[in-house]
């Protein structure tokens, strides 16, 4: 329920649970829908749809709760995006470790690094805006998937590698509206 302010107007009450949920349909790509309070978002999931089981290169975007731990923005790509969540500017020296033989494994890293790595500084527009979930982040296992992000869509919403995309007008609207410990559900 909102709040009421002095001025009587209402607060709108912060977002803590974002749903996503793929939608299946028969010979199209995997997509999915992002619930979020009385809004409906139509997002991109993993080109394998959803998985209990997920692992590294699979392609599928994890089920489960997930905490927003933190976020990225590239500059020059508009205004910083509002949010109550930690959020930090993308540099060209920014990567996400993806080698499960690396003790910095599903760790953000300082480029160049020798371990096989996700670039955060992309021409794409892909991680103009990123929020790292908290999927195999503790304990981390090997193996279990890496770089797992809340993060722009492609053109068309093609299927990503496991994360779950939006539009970016889309993820713009949604962060100001998340409270500081929102969780994505995944089912």
């Amino acid at each position: 329920m909102p709040m009421k302010l002095k001025s009587g107007r209402a607060r709108p009450t912060k977002l803590t649970r974002l749903v996503v949920a793929a939608e299946p349909k028969a010979g199209l790509q995997p997509r999915g829908r992002l619930q979020a309070g009385a809004t409906t978002f139509v997002c991109a999931i993993g080109a394998g749809s959803i998985s209990h089981t997920r692992r590294e290169g699979d392609r599928t975007t994890p089920a489960g709760h997930f905490r927003l731990i933190e976020g990225f923005f590239k500059p020059g790509i508009g205004l910083r995006p509002a949010t109550p969540l930690p959020l930090r500017q993308i540099t060209k020296t920014l990567g996400w470790c993806e080698d499960p033989a690396s003790g910095a494994y599903n760790r953000l890293i300082r480029l160049p690094n020798r371990a096989g790595h996700e670039t955060l500084w992309r021409e794409d527009g892909l991680y103009d805006v990123v929020i790292v979930l908290d999927y195999n982040i503790c304990p981390r296992v090997k193996y279990r998937g890496s770089a797992i992000f809340l993060h722009c869509a492609r053109d068309g919403l093609s299927p990503t590698l496991g994360c779950v995309a939006l539009r970016q007008s889309d993820l713009r609207k949604l962060l100001p509206r998340l409270a500081r410990n929102a969780r994505l559900i995944v089912r």
